[in-house]
């Protein structure tokens, strides 16, 4: 049985646009997925958990759960509704009045900048394409560390990145629905870098107390045959595109030779470029030893077999286990015929690609400080009855991560904290409300919560600490 430190962080995690709903509400500016659900028709982001009104509940449930930590977001449309100029003052209350309620209840707030919701206005300017908005989004952050630097302590630039542009360029699942567009995926991923090396240097002036990181959802890449040259090759252009482009801007503030290399040939086979412009390197470099920490969110791995073909991708969005398809030009394929879990949605369970991906932080990045893990969890189909909810999978799940953290704590990294996606049901950007991960369950008609099997097994873990 293993035990987890005393001053460990044991949190829930949320975003603005997946919890909050009310995303018309007290002058509120628009995102792209307001626009883009609405055109879809299947699902909308109101009322989602409608935390906007329901956060004292929600954080009054964590408290008596036990969680000493919640990830929040803050919505950059709601302080800026345009993304620039006027500002919300309604949109500045609320986050103060949440700020406040979460020190009340004794759960520290992480608090994200940035959680895949700009501001529509932004966005189709070009979003994170366009530099313009790089310097739109500092200012943004200059005003939060501003308005709340004194109730906040920890700062998150941006979560997952990577999902960001893959989701917007390569695999068409965030609008605007762009596929294979390799170099606009990196030039996206670049310049959001750029942006968070420009957020920490002006934290870094203002001399406040708290602490200043960044998210990247890490999923480690396996040669499917590791006999197989062609199979390592394909995983290890794979895991660079995904992990190493990310983790060589976030801890070196530059990318290694080898890793430089990689990228430029997947692009090249994809007949794509990105550009590195005047002055991005000065300040990546800058900021790289000012990271305070780094925040993984990690659900699943990913085996990789050499791949010839053209790009082909198919998102099991349904939960109809064994659809999913992940072909890509000049990388590899992923394969799912492993002897290996895996949830409804194709997600392999695999706690040990977590304890693989910190001790390769560990070895390979020994400038990194301390990490969080600041999302993981399990999507699954939650059965109610009779007002309860049984979900001895995502126990095991979650036991299965948190052991592997233990391991790598036992071996030397410094890993501070886990926080469960999700605190509470939430809307899911690719599965509507169909998918549930929260301890909480949240009845989507009458917002009422009910603590799950997952919430009680996590107080008693809260309590003492053992994992068992």
């Amino acid at each position: 049985m293993k035990q987890l430190p005393e001053n460990f962080i044991l949190g829930g995690a949320t975003a603005a646009y997946q919890a909050e709903g009310a995303t018309q509400e007290d002058g509120k500016g628009r995102v792209a997925w307001d626009t883009y659900l609405a055109k879809e028709e299947r699902y909308t982001g109101d009322p989602a958990s409608d935390f906007y009104h329901k956060y004292p509940i929600d954080l009054e449930l964590s408290e008596r759960f036990g969680l000493n930590g919640i990830r929040i977001s803050i919505a950059w449309s709601r302080i800026f509704p345009k993304g620039f100029g006027e500002i919300n003052p309604k949109g500045v209350a609320f986050y103060h009045d949440l700020i406040a309620e979460c020190h009340k209840h004794h759960v520290e707030p992480f608090v994200t900048l940035h959680h895949f919701d700009t501001p529509e206005v932004l966005f189709d300017n070009g979003d994170f394409l366009n530099r313009e908005n790089v310097d739109h989004f500092v200012n943004f952050a200059k005003f939060c560390f501003e308005e709340y630097g004194n109730e906040v302590n920890y700062w998150i630039t941006f979560n997952e990145i990577l999902s960001v542009a893959a989701g917007q360029y390569l695999l068409g699942k965030f609008p605007p629905n762009e596929r294979f567009e390799n170099g606009k995926m990196v030039q996206s991923m670049h310049n959001m870098m750029v942006a968070h090396a420009r957020a920490v240097l002006e934290y870094k002036k203002m001399d406040l107390n708290g602490e200043i990181g960044i998210i990247h959802i890490l999923e480690q890449r396996y040669p499917y045959n590791p006999e197989d040259e062609r199979d390592r090759l394909a995983a290890k252009k794979d895991d660079t595109m995904s992990n190493r482009f990310l983790l060589d801007r976030t801890f070196l503030g530059e990318l290694s030779p080898e890793t430089d290399e990689i990228v430029a040939s997947v692009l090249s086979q994809n007949n794509k470029t990105y550009t590195v412009y005047d002055g991005d390197l000065e300040e990546l470099k800058a900021a790289a030893p000012l990271l305070d920490f780094l925040g993984i969110n990690y659900y699943q791995s990913t085996f990789v077999e050499y791949y010839e073909g053209e790009n082909d991708i198919n998102l099991n969005g349904t939960g109809e286990k064994g659809t999913s398809l992940y072909a890509f030009k000049g990388i590899g394929e992923y394969k799912f015929d492993m002897d290996i879990p895996r949830t409804d949605w194709d997600w392999l369970i695999y706690p040990q690609g977590l304890y693989d991906m910190i001790m390769r932080i560990v070895r390979d990045y020994p400038n990194y400080k301390k990490l969080y893990i600041t999302e993981n969890g399990m999507g699954y189909k939650d059965d109610f009855v009779d007002g309860t909810i049984d979900d001895q999978p995502r126990i095991e799940y979650i036991k299965g991560h948190l052991e592997a953290i233990a391991q790598t704590i036992e071996e030397g990294a410094n890993v501070q904290g886990y926080f469960l996606w999700s605190l509470m049901d939430v809307f899911s950007w690719a599965n509507g409300y169909n998918k549930r991960y929260g301890l909480f369950y949240v009845d989507f008609d009458t917002q009422q919560r009910y603590p799950k099997k997952s919430a009680y097994w996590y107080k008693q873990l809260s309590e003492t600490r053992l994992i068992r």
